[in-house]
């Protein structure tokens, strides 16, 4: 049997729009109430052209990017990301992904068995360039046929 992923397993991109609302409402969901998430006046006082995407947006967004191609079974054991350019309201970010490791999963503490550990390398850019680089570890407790057409 073929195993469901390999190292150097390509994810397909996300491309996210980055708008006003969602700087904001991710700014107010993770209780960050600098005024640079929200406050275009206030950000440009503080050299900025504009509010800005703020780091557990952003921690976020990348997990959503794992768990959407890895399926509602992948438990998301580490995300450790760095940022670079800002994202502002207007630009796209695009997510990509590659996997780097197949480790066996330590489940000790878990109801799972025969679990395998995805690491996977996680960029994101956006019209101005590199915005987040990362790594996410990722327990895939089911493993099973890649989706169709992946």
């Amino acid at each position: 049997m073929t195993p469901p992923y390999r190292v150097g397993d390509e994810l397909p991109p996300l491309e996210i729009p980055v708008t006003r609302t969602l700087i904001v409402a991710g700014a107010i969901a993770s209780r960050d109430y600098q005024d640079v998430h929200h406050d275009a006046a206030s950000a440009r006082e503080k050299g900025s052209p504009d509010i800005f995407m703020n780091i557990l947006t952003t921690n976020g967004l990348v997990g959503r990017y794992i768990t959407d191609h890895f399926g509602p079974t992948a438990v998301l054991r580490k995300v450790a990301i760095r940022l670079g350019a800002p994202n502002y309201p207007g630009d796209v970010l695009r997510l990509t992904g590659r996997i780097t490791e197949l480790r066996t999963a330590d489940t000790s503490s878990d109801e799972v068995v025969d679990a395998i550990e995805a690491v996977v390398q996680v960029t994101g850019g956006n019209g101005i360039g590199r915005h987040v680089t990362g790594t996410v570890a990722v327990t895939l407790p089911e493993p099973s046929a890649k989706r169709a057409g992946a």
